[in-house]
């Protein structure tokens, strides 16, 4: 990957570092052009500088340098955490690019090796770029804290509604088995009956006849002329246009009997009367 050269020469194009070369050169560190000294400039003024400010220069360039690796330590850290989680982080910064953080580092490393060049100027600039890299550091954090707890929040919703789909499918097939027994089919008759037909308890009493004569309100009855189920369609395939759980649920028989009824004889008790005169309806 191609990156933009580190020192660019005030006066020339040569590259260099101090103590390699008599020319000044530039860093540039966060998009600022930082002037490099070189052996014989440094020299001049070395010579001028006292015993306490170089101490202090020294001082102030290893903490430049430790504030710089810290920042790196951090980015790489903040890094390899949104790597490691496989979240998005939408439009906002996912990552920290601290190249030139360590670039800068690495020569200002270097010039601190020799005790004669001042680079006060270098190490302020890199101290402030490691400020930026924190600050950046931050932002990525922040952003990842963020999409972890979307993202907790959408796993526990995701939760809350498979948990309340399964309690749903439970208690549908708790009604269903309720009413799959002859007392709950006869139950559920009586309720579609007032709800759908408007037919009240003297309607009822003839459909529980009918229907204890055909089949004992067993949603499992089967005749050997084909006569299936509750209201024993024949054949049973006739309730598939109730549902096509015609065969395990009673009250989908239930529903498929009582329109048959409505449709043919008007209510049970008339088709109640017909079963008594034909001995079928």
């Amino acid at each position: 990957m191609s990156r933009t050269p580190l020192f660019r020469s005030a006066r020339t194009r040569t590259i260099t570092i101090a103590g390699a070369a008599a020319v000044v050169g530039a860093l540039l560190i966060g998009g600022a052009a930082i002037a490099v000294p070189t052996a014989a400039a440094s020299v001049n003024q070395q010579a001028a500088m006292t015993a306490a400010q170089q101490v202090n220069q020294r001082a102030q360039v290893r903490a430049a340098l430790d504030t710089a690796t810290t920042a790196m330590s951090d980015a790489a850290a903040v890094n390899a955490d949104v790597k490691s989680s496989g979240l998005s982080l939408g439009v906002g910064q996912s990552i920290v690019d601290a190249t030139g953080l360590q670039s800068a580092h690495d020569v200002l490393e270097k010039l601190a090796k020799n005790p004669k060049t001042p680079h006060t100027d270098l190490a302020v600039a890199v101290a402030s770029h490691a400020e930026r890299i924190e600050s950046q550091v931050a932002t990525v954090r922040g952003n990842l804290n963020a999409a972890i707890v979307k993202k907790q929040a959408d796993d526990a919703a995701a939760a809350q509604a498979a948990a309340e789909a399964a309690a749903a499918a439970q208690a549908a097939a708790e009604a269903q088995a309720a009413a799959n027994t002859p007392d709950g089919a006869r139950a559920a008759a009586q309720q579609i009956m007032a709800a759908e037909y408007g037919w009240g308890d003297d309607q009822f009493q003839c459909l529980n006849s009918l229907w204890n004569k055909e089949s004992g309100w067993n949603y499992q009855a089967y005749n050997p002329s084909g006569a299936t189920g509750i209201p024993q369609s024949l054949p049973g395939s006739k309730m598939a246009s109730a549902g096509s759980d015609w065969e395990t649920n009673a009250t989908t028989q239930i529903r498929w009997g009582l329109g048959y009824i409505s449709s043919v004889y008007g209510t049970p008790c008339s088709a109640w009367g017909h079963s008594q005169a034909t001995d079928w309806y």
